[in-house]
């Protein structure tokens, strides 16, 4: 991975290279990956899917703790197997967080750490990330940080990897969170080595908030006109269970899927927090939507429309880490995987009885709607507030002390299809980047096929895309940037918080399971 370290005056000309690093690997990709710009397959369901509309939304829980002493907020989460009513009239086997789909919501304060104990009791060994947390390394939930069954065997696989630094442990780990950030939308999921996407494709997702002191300042939306959406596709068998082409169904021996699906998994069932096309009851009001890309590989573009064909903006005031510096209307709002936007929209200009879809303009059939909202009350009008965050930091490219290029392409892995950044799939025992404590740097990467890419530990901002200015859906702190094919993209960022192992990947979890995924290492 090209690692240039630069003069502060070098690193003004960055930006009117990237044009020819873009336009070089569009065709560069083209060849090298012989595969159509396509984020994946889609399964198709073997039993009668449900009418869009008719199933009411479904919120999740909010996890209590079991313990506040001490100035530390303490949870207990059990994974274990669950039949969950997905689909009506049908359970539905899957792997949870406390028997439910998205596991219980985490309701945080900035400042005041929290203790997650998870228990395993899963038939596998698994691992928890919070993603977007700002989290030491020891807990950030590094893919070989096992926590194992109580009965568990070695298994040879993980490709064959040994990884002299991993920490596993049997049945229970207990995750230590700082919460030493600003309010935002994060989620934990599963991340153990080479059998995520299997995971959270089965269940192990679930949403977790921080809140603070600038977000209550603001006369936003709260209590009941804040509403998370888990966005996630899925396909089921004739028996209602979740299909799934994974090459091994016992997600023991082998990793990976069957060869039709290696750009990715996508269903033809879009689940809203864990109901199929479901309906949301709202008054005139303005809503405050906290959207999550929790899709395996599939990308949307949202869109609300009324039943007149009235496009309602969507007011974007959030990205992954937190609040804008200022509102940004979309008409359309693109999501890739992993993704979230905190988002206003206004239903005042509706009628009582009207109804209003949440449309995804990159999905054909059904696959094209979201969910449903029906205005059936009278609310109170909510000013949008003209300005939101000032601590948003603001790093200049003047200041970065290395600038790094980074390919995500596919190419040969262990004799097969795998897809690999700068060449190489990932290794534990490699450090792939080394970064020093408080540095800033700038990255320039560059796609094939679509490719969320994904930096744990540190938001960062938006510099470029193909040597151009960022895209409207850009603005603020992001920890995901969805590459479009043959698209390039700068980045900016600052490596403080923690030192130790981190890790960057593609999102698209089939992507990263099939090697897209390399080491941090912050020193």
């Amino acid at each position: 991975m090209s690692d240039t370290r630069i003069s502060r005056r070098r690193v003004l000309g960055i930006g009117g290279a990237l044009g020819l690093i873009a336009a070089g690997g569009m065709s560069a990709a083209a060849a090298f990956s012989r595969r159509p710009a396509v984020t994946g397959a889609q399964l198709s369901s073997g039993l009668v899917l449900p009418p869009a509309f008719r199933t009411p939304l479904p919120l999740p829980s909010v996890l209590r703790p079991v313990s506040t002493a001490g100035g530390v907020d303490r949870y207990e989460i059990t994974q274990r197997e669950a039949a969950v009513e997905l689909l009506p009239g049908v359970k539905t086997p899957m792997w949870t967080y406390d028997g439910t789909f998205p596991g219980p919501t985490i309701e945080s304060r900035r400042g005041r750490p929290i203790v997650v104990n998870h228990r395993n009791e899963l038939p596998v060994p698994t691992v928890v990330h919070l993603h977007g947390g700002r989290t030491p390394a020891e807990h950030d939930g590094y893919p070989t940080d096992f926590v194992l069954p109580a009965e568990w065997r070695v298994h040879a696989a993980h490709g064959g990897h040994t990884d002299p630094r991993a920490v596993q442990t049997f049945v229970q780990r207990a995750y230590e969170f700082p919460v030493d950030q600003r309010a935002t939308m994060l989620w934990y999921h599963d991340h153990r080595m080479d059998f995520t996407a299997p995971a959270i494709w089965r269940g192990l997702a679930g949403i977790h908030f921080v809140r603070d002191d600038v977000e209550d300042a603001l006369e936003l939306p709260r209590g009941d006109h804040e509403v998370p959406l888990m966005i996630a596709d899925r396909a089921f068998d004739a028996d209602g269970r979740l299909a799934y082409p994974a090459v091994d169904p016992t997600l023991v021996h082998q990793p990976g899927v069957t060869s039709a699906y290696l750009a990715g998994v996508l269903g033809d069932v879009i689940l809203v927090n864990g109901a199929p096309w479901p309906v949301h009851e709202v008054d005139t009001g303005v809503y405050r939507l906290r959207i999550l890309n929790g899709s395996n590989a599939r990308h949307y573009e949202l869109e609300a429309v009324a039943e007149d064909g009235r496009r309602l903006p969507l007011i974007q005031i959030g990205s992954d880490q937190g609040l804008l510096a200022a509102p940004v209307r979309h008409d359309r709002l693109p999501l890739a995987p992993a993704e979230r936007y905190d988002v206003l929209v206004d239903f005042g200009g509706l009628p009582i009885g009207s109804r209003a879809r949440l449309a995804n303009r990159l999905g054909s059939g059904r696959t094209g709607d979201v969910m449903q909202f029906h205005v059936v009350r009278q609310g109170a009008a909510t000013p949008i507030p003209a300005t939101l965050a000032n601590d948003l930091p603001e790093w200049d490219r003047s200041a970065a002390a290395v600038v790094r290029d980074l390919a995500f392409r596919a190419g040969r892995m262990n004799g097969g299809h795998g897809w690999l950044i700068d060449g190489q799939p990932f290794d534990p025992s490699r450090t792939d980047v080394t970064a020093r404590f408080g540095d800033v740097e700038v990255w320039r990467l560059v796609a094939d096929v679509h490719h969320p890419i994904h930096l744990h530990l540190v938001g960062f901002r938006v510099l470029s895309r193909g040597g151009r200015e960022p895209l409207a859906h850009d603005a603020g702190l992001k920890d995901t940037i969805s590459l479009r094919p043959g698209e390039s993209a700068e980045i900016i960022t600052r490596f403080d918080g923690y030192r130790g192992r981190y890790l960057f990947h593609c999102h698209n979890a089939e992507h990263e399971d099939m090697g897209m995924m390399a080491n941090l290492e912050i020193v």
